[in-house]
């Protein structure tokens, strides 16, 4: 029997309707008690011109099949007019490994998946009063992040910072057709100064934000930094703040959380993870002077979920 296969559109098509914020909060809390089998992640880096890619995968002992996802960013690529994020994924019977879909997504469902466990972060993390959405970045993700984000909160102002004033602006008409009041900062201290929630979506190796800048009860969820060599968040941001990551083991090699404990600013206690927060099992905001981070590196159950439910949406139709 030959596997399924999806061109993008077809995909598109598939995603329409899925509650997959829902799908996300499942899938963290199945890897968090310990119900999935993920290896640690694949990588290769290149220099000239700049990019990485991840293979990821994985599988539920208790699931029908497994996934294997080729995801990767290369960052000049819109200067060629192609997006800077491409991919597929793969999944496989998990009783007899033959291949059962070919997910021809270019990189979108795992953009779509770090958007959706941006918005799971907010939803158990975010102050309960809004002030702003604080945007680092003006790409695909911070394209993602906003339109998640927007199902989780109430606010509808965003202020965003990115380098390129291009793309910035570009960004921003975006936001406004959304329906949003928007402003551009000067820089990230200015999104700080101005936004209790902040998502960080940059390649950046080098911190953007301070922990001098963070005002009392602001939520961050750092995506930018899913390499070693990555980093958006000074390090003693995270030495005071209640930091949550989606993966403990996979924080040992990537991440913020990664870096700070590179640095000495944060050891392994303090850290929980996502699924336990979700599952209750571990506490999520607890007041409204707390400072919180969450630290998404992805991690492949998110893959398997999403591509589970593309997969199988076409069945239910």
């Amino acid at each position: 029997m030959r596997p399924l296969v999806l061109t993008r559109d077809d995909i598109e098509a598939r995603l329409v309707g899925l509650d997959l914020v829902a799908a996300m909060e499942q899938a963290f809390d199945h890897y968090s008690r310990g119900m999935a089998v993920i290896p640690p992640v694949g990588e290769l880096t290149f220099d000239a011109p700049p990019g990485d890619v991840h293979i990821k995968y994985g599988y539920l002992r208790s699931g029908s099949h497994y996934v294997v996802k080729i995801a990767s960013g290369f960052y000049e690529n819109p200067e060629k007019g192609l997006s800077s994020c491409q991919g597929m994924m793969l999944l496989f019977d998990q009783l007899t490994g033959v291949p059962s879909a070919v997910l021809l997504d270019e990189g979108r469902l795992t953009d779509i998946r770090t958007g959706a466990a941006g918005a799971v972060a907010a939803r158990h993390l975010a102050p309960t009063e809004v002030s702003a959405i604080g945007m680092i970045g003006t790409g695909i993700q911070a394209r993602e992040q906003l339109v998640q984000l927007l199902g989780e909160v109430k606010c509808r102002r965003l202020v965003a910072w990115g380098r390129d004033s291009t793309h910035l602006e570009a960004y921003l008409t975006e936001a406004r057709e959304l329906g949003l009041e928007v402003e551009a900062a000067d820089g990230p201290e200015q999104v700080a100064d101005r936004a209790n929630l902040i998502v960080t979506t940059t390649p950046s190796q080098e911190p953007l934000l301070r922990r001098a800048w963070i005002r009392p009860g602001t939520h961050i969820t750092a995506v930018g930094s899913d390499t070693a060599h990555k980093q958006e968040l000074e390090s003693e941001i995270l030495t005071t703040a209640h930091v949550i990551s989606d993966s403990v083991a996979q924080s040992r090699t990537r991440g913020e959380v990664f870096r700070a404990r590179a640095s000495g600013a944060l050891n392994d206690a303090a850290v929980v993870e996502l699924g336990d927060v979700v599952g209750g099992r571990a506490p999520g905001r607890r007041d409204a002077q707390q400072v919180t981070v969450a630290d998404l590196t992805g991690v492949a159950v998110q893959d398997l979920a999403i591509a589970m439910a593309v997969m199988t949406a076409g069945q239910a139709r």
